[in-house]
């Protein structure tokens, strides 16, 4: 039985569709939980709900370890109580990957006979459910698995992944249909936008726009603008959609409170939210330069500017991502577009060296970060005579 996709299609397979024995893991926390509940409810129900044994799978050691694959071997070798099947989940395994408890030897070794075992067994009235996160595909265990049974893989969203956009709308689009809705492209770009890539926000975020839109059918982008609220990565790009805007007063407000932030979380720095604002620069820059080209034309209809995206010859644009505006979330780019005729071209590319020189400044100066910041979003933003 081959492995199923490492990434998630839209639709997962049907629980018929699945053979007795599965193995549901990932990084994305959140998709396994949801995967493996759908499939052991399913299940359950194919078998008339009576026989379910749950075991958790989640140890801190090689001890409790070996004790929950003694659970599994005796469950499956049970025989069901009240119907003609049972069900056995093994949930929240945390010692297939590289964990501690996975590195004993002991726990090796039992696995190994339990691979050994799942491989020679009579699958006619048990089915074995299996979910972990990140586990090791060399392993033995795995690559048994995925012979005898059926592997569904969920990898998290990254905003290293170039498509990672694109698999966050289609989470989106999948969870306003699971309740009976629709929602247009604009609102669920903008969704994207401000959850970022977060699977569990997104649902989240649906759930409120389900609840908050009530019997309407359709969810529009002023809906999302209303009640979604903005993750740590979406609420980065805030600054640099304000020096788009050349929203001074807006831009030092919005810098403030991105200072404030920063004293009681140790991942953001100065740096960081320099990179975004050459990120939200070099966006414009590149923008400019595409409608020079005649690759873009203005528009205000994000549908209509995702297909001028996909007609971009691929081969004229550079393959490092960093200076690829197709590897942006295209919604990013269609905000960045109409705040890109606030600046020249000339102003644009004096405002990347105005940031290169303050990258080196925050680097290797003792002055004050903010007040270094503050001054140069000033030399960019403040109102100038402006030509597109």
């Amino acid at each position: 039985m081959r492995a199923a996709p490492a990434r998630p299609p839209n639709k997962m397979p049907a629980a018929k569709s699945v053979p007795s024995l599965a193995l549901i893991c990932g990084d994305d926390e959140f998709a396994v939980k949801k995967r493996a509940k759908e499939l052991f409810r399913a299940w359950s129900g194919q078998s008339g709900g009576m026989d379910q044994e749950i075991i958790d799978g989640g140890v801190s050691n090689s001890g409790d370890a070996l004790n929950a694959i003694a659970k599994v071997r005796e469950a499956i070798q049970t025989l069901p109580f009240f119907g003609s099947s049972k069900v056995v989940w093994l949930r929240d395994c945390s010692f297939l990957g590289e964990e501690r408890a996975a590195s004993a030897q002991a726990v090796v070794e039992t696995l190994a006979d339990l691979t050994a075992e799942l491989k020679n067994f009579k699958w006619d009235n048990v089915r074995l459910l299996i979910s972990a996160g990140k586990v090791d595909r060399r392993k033995a265990f795995f690559k048994a698995l995925e012979k005898i049974g059926v592997v569904e893989n969920f990898d998290a969203l990254s905003a290293d992944d170039r498509d990672w956009a694109e698999r966050a709308e289609a989470i989106v689009r999948e969870a306003v249909r699971a309740r009976g809705k629709e929602i247009s492209e604009e609102a669920v770009a903008e969704l994207v936008a401000r959850a970022g890539p977060n699977a569990r926000l997104i649902e989240n975020e649906t759930e409120k726009l389900a609840l908050f839109t009530g019997a309407r059918q359709k969810i529009e982008f002023s809906d999302v603008a209303s009640v979604c609220s903005r993750n740590k990565t979406a609420r980065a790009f805030a600054l640099g959609d304000a020096l788009g805007e050349r929203d001074l007063p807006g831009l030092l407000k919005r810098l403030d409170e991105e200072l404030w932030e920063m004293k009681f979380d140790s991942q953001k720095s100065p740096i960081g939210l320099l990179y975004g604002l050459i990120s939200k620069v070099r966006a414009m820059l590149l923008l400019k330069e595409m409608l020079r080209e005649g690759w873009l034309k203005p528009e205000t209809d994000y549908n209509r500017f995702k297909g001028q995206l996909g007609r971009i010859p691929a081969d004229r644009l550079p393959s490092d991502k960093r200076f690829n505006p197709l590897a942006l979330n295209p919604y990013v780019l269609f905000r960045a577009l109409p705040q890109a005729k606030k600046y020249s071209r000339e102003e644009l590319v004096h405002a990347m060296d105005l940031l290169l020189r303050c990258n080196r400044r925050l680097v290797t100066s003792g002055l004050d970060k903010a007040f270094v910041l503050q001054q140069i979003i000033v030399e960019i933003a403040a109102p100038q005579a402006m030509t597109a």
